[in-house]
């Protein structure tokens, strides 16, 4: 039985389901956002308590509405995020419908029409949004010392909610430097194990990392001038913002690992790849100095020489005498963090729109700008879906806007 019909669904509501839901309303078309938990519920019980926005406030926007800010150049704690689209919810009056989640998508029988099942009802609609985001399950963690507490990033809140002992993060993108850096000043005895990454400034040259890569160009990039996909850049907005350097973590008391190859019982196999991920990080850091350099030549900026001289650490012992391997009982490791990155979980739509295996895991999207071949069946928010910036905060509403015209302009009046 069909308790509900509606011309557009959006499954989501957080940032990019908002901004599609603004955009649907500037073109005067009926829909619904549901939203299985609460707006930015993935900010309020997927991050740790002291999580802070990578980027400076001035950057904290969404279609037709920004972050109120007397320091533009600050840095925005978790709360203050979820504050702002809270508060970008309420201006755009966003039909939201939360604690619904949706629970299989299909077409209707006989129809080119599509069911939504939730707990409390099915929904008829012409056209879905899935607006889910791109961080959904946890990557599956390697099968090592399975006496040890184990927990993903995600799962992760502050210091004081650990088991006392040792710590061992797995995994450097930005999540797990800013775990290894703040379990570090609690005085926390941190193994950090080092994956591919690539560094930038905070600041150069005057300029923050973010406006540096607005002005090269990096987030307008699309998906078809993307190169070879390489690790995100690590930066932070934690204690005001500054480069993230693992030796000065290192000189700090973490200590460094290659990557975990695996493990039996309590001990660990460590892969000799430290130094190697390293000096990677290092050379992206120089070529993005000398890239913004020639840009701000090429372009006659009037911008500070470089004061921003980095401080240079000597490569700790674990460099020069890597760890081949660890015993996490041994060495006093109670907690195992995995910030080893999300996966997709799409497996409770039924419908033709997937690239990969059976399984959910392998189970890949196919689009163009988010428009799917079946008709009426869209995603957003997801990386790369169009640009760079498209799962990010600033970069969404792009794609939102598209895909609403799209709506308004083949889609009919439901009926």
């Amino acid at each position: 039985m069909i308790n509900e019909q509606i011309e557009t669904l959006i499954i989501g509501g957080g940032q990019a389901g908002l901004a599609m839901s603004c955009h649907l309303n500037q073109l005067g078309r009926q829909h619904v956002v549901l939203e299985r938990q609460r707006i930015a519920e993935r900010w309020r019980s997927e991050r740790w308590d002291s999580l802070t926005f990578q980027g400076p406030k001035w950057n904290v926007q969404l279609p037709g509405f920004a972050l109120r800010t007397c320091d533009p150049c600050a840095f925005a704690p978790r709360d203050e995020i979820i504050r702002f689209i809270e508060g970008y919810a309420a201006a755009i009056r966003a039909p939201l419908q939360c604690g619904v989640e949706a629970t299989t998508l299909r077409h209707k029988s006989g129809s080119t029409r599509l069911i939504i099942e939730t707990p409390d009802g099915i929904i008829e609609a012409k056209n879905v949004v899935i607006a889910t985001g791109p961080y959904q399950v946890p990557v599956k963690p390697l099968p090592i010392a399975r006496r040890t507490l184990h927990m993903h990033s995600s799962q992760y809140r502050n210091p004081q909610s650990l088991p006392s002992g040792a710590i061992l993060v797995i995994g450097t993108g930005n999540s797990g430097c800013q775990i290894a850096e703040e379990l570090c000043h609690a005085g926390r005895r941190v193994f950090l194990s080092v994956s591919k990454h690539r560094r930038a400034p905070r600041r150069y040259r005057g300029r923050d990392y973010v406006w540096w890569q607005r002005e090269l160009g990096e987030v307008d990039l699309t998906v078809e001038q993307r190169q070879a996909e390489q690790p995100a850049r690590l930066i932070t907005g934690a204690s005001g913002g500054h480069n993230v350097d693992l030796r000065r973590l290192a000189r700090d008391g973490v200590v460094l690992l290659g990557g975990v190859l695996g493990g039996e019982d309590d001990r660990v196999a460590i892969a000799a790849d430290l130094r190697e991920n390293l000096v990677r990080g290092d050379t992206s850091f120089v070529a993005f100095t000398r890239e913004a350099d020639a840009y701000a030549a090429r372009n006659g900026f009037d911008l500070p020489p470089s004061d921003e001289r980095e401080e240079l650490v000597t490569d700790p012992k674990e460099v020069v005498d890597p760890i081949a391997n660890i015993d996490v009982t041994l060495d006093g490791i109670s907690t195992i963090i995995w910030a080893n990155g999300f996966r997709y979980k799409f497996d409770w739509i039924d419908l033709p729109v997937f690239a990969g295996g059976r399984s959910a895991s392998s189970r890949v999207p196919v689009h163009k700008r988010g428009i799917t071949a079946v008709p009426g069946v869209y995603f957003l928010g997801l990386p790369w879906l169009h640009k760079y910036k498209s799962a990010l905060l600033h970069g969404v509403g792009e794609d939102a806007e598209h895909i609403a015209q799209h709506i308004a302009g083949f889609t009919p009046d439901f009926g």
